[in-house]
């Protein structure tokens, strides 16, 4: 008789219809592991897979990394989002390298204390790369074992979410934790979804409390939700030739330590600064970029220097916040937040 836990119908689906040749699979290297661990983090494996192979390319490994400045850092990881990745990032690889030896602990447990590193990503990275038995709960494998044990306590609660992983380590199997672990999240990418969950094609439907009683949808159940905000700003563009004048945020909030086009209010408030400036300005369509929390509409204004003050443009700087000059090619290899970098690149495209 087949084993019919909850474990061995993961691993068996895994084995002939999961997920077998992304670019950080079939490897024991915890360094690679711990990359794709942290770029996949609230984003899809499509959006990933190009980032994953430039970052290596870079930086080859955990010292390469350690050794290269943030804004080097930044710069690669600019239109990947979720910022504060990147820079813990870089300091988990300056502490693997003063604290550890340039090596990676060989547990979840140690892991778990490195900066960025929460304990889910510290069980993925001890399963993949030592074997661990260590359970997993990220987003995706919270739906998968919700569903299928019918675990309807709410996550916003914090006993009810150690509940849950007390269940998800009674549910590890013996073996096999590298393919069971990688089945969990083969399952919630691709099978086991948020909304119209493909149930007919699932291993583990034949046991799902939450398909016997007709709506997995309701599961996982968390009452807390996000209230998203709305914010409106204006933006202001300025060229100096070929250079651009960048201004670098703050190491909180939204796009912490990334260079950007500096910020004001309101577009009345940009509107008074740059009265009676010489050169010339247009307003560009404004746009809405939406982040996790938040609806953002940034309106640019493009404010081009007179040629005859490009090189002594100090009277318009002294009203500037702090920054600097950047050529376009130096600009565009710098961190950016993604909506500045693509203002650039086009207008990078239409000076060609």
């Amino acid at each position: 008789m087949p084993d019919t836990t909850i474990a061995a119908r993961v691993v068996r689906w895994q084995r002939t219809h999961g997920r077998h040749t992304l670019p950080w699979q079939n490897t024991r290297d915890p360094y690679r592991i711990w990359l794709s661990e942290v770029m996949l983090q609230q984003t899809q494996v499509a959006t990933v897979l190009g980032y994953y192979e430039r970052f290596l390319q870079r930086f080859p490994d955990v010292a390469a990394l350690a050794a290269a400045p943030l804004d080097e850092v930044l710069a690669l990881w600019s239109g990947l989002g979720y910022y504060s990745r990147a820079r813990n990032l870089h300091r988990c690889a300056q502490a693997v390298v003063a604290e550890h030896g340039g090596r990676f602990p060989p547990d979840a447990a140690t892991l778990a204390t490195l900066p960025g590193i929460g304990r889910s990503t510290a069980a993925a990275i001890a399963a993949f790369a030592y074997g661990e038995r260590a359970a997993i709960l990220d987003g995706n494998v919270k739906r998968v074992l919700t569903r299928a044990i019918g675990f309807g306590g709410d996550l916003a609660r914090p006993a009810e979410e150690r509940a849950l992983w007390r269940q998800a380590e009674a549910l590890l199997p013996e073996q096999d934790i590298e393919r069971y672990t990688q089945g969990l999240m083969d399952l919630g990418a691709t099978v086991c979804l948020a909304r119209r969950p493909q149930c007919l094609l699932c291993p583990l439907a034949e046991v799902c409390v939450a398909r016997t009683e007709g709506a997995p949808e309701r599961y996982p159940v968390k009452t807390r939700t996000l209230r998203r905000g709305r914010r409106r700003h204006a933006l202001l563009w300025l060229s100096r030739g070929d250079a651009v004048w960048l201004v670098q945020r703050p190491d909180s909030g939204v796009w912490a330590g990334l260079w950007s086009l500096p910020e004001y209010e309101s577009a009345e408030d940009l509107e008074a600064l740059v009265a009676g400036w010489p050169g010339q300005g247009a307003w560009l369509a404004p746009f809405v970029h939406v982040l996790t929390h938040l609806d953002w509409t940034l309106e640019p204004l493009r404010w081009t220097l007179p040629p005859a003050l490009a090189a002594e443009p100090g009277a318009v700087e002294a009203v500037l916040p702090a920054g600097r000059w950047f050529t376009r090619a130096e600009a565009l290899a710098a961190g950016l937040p993604a909506p500045v970098r693509r203002l650039l690149e086009a207008d990078a495209v239409l000076s060609r």
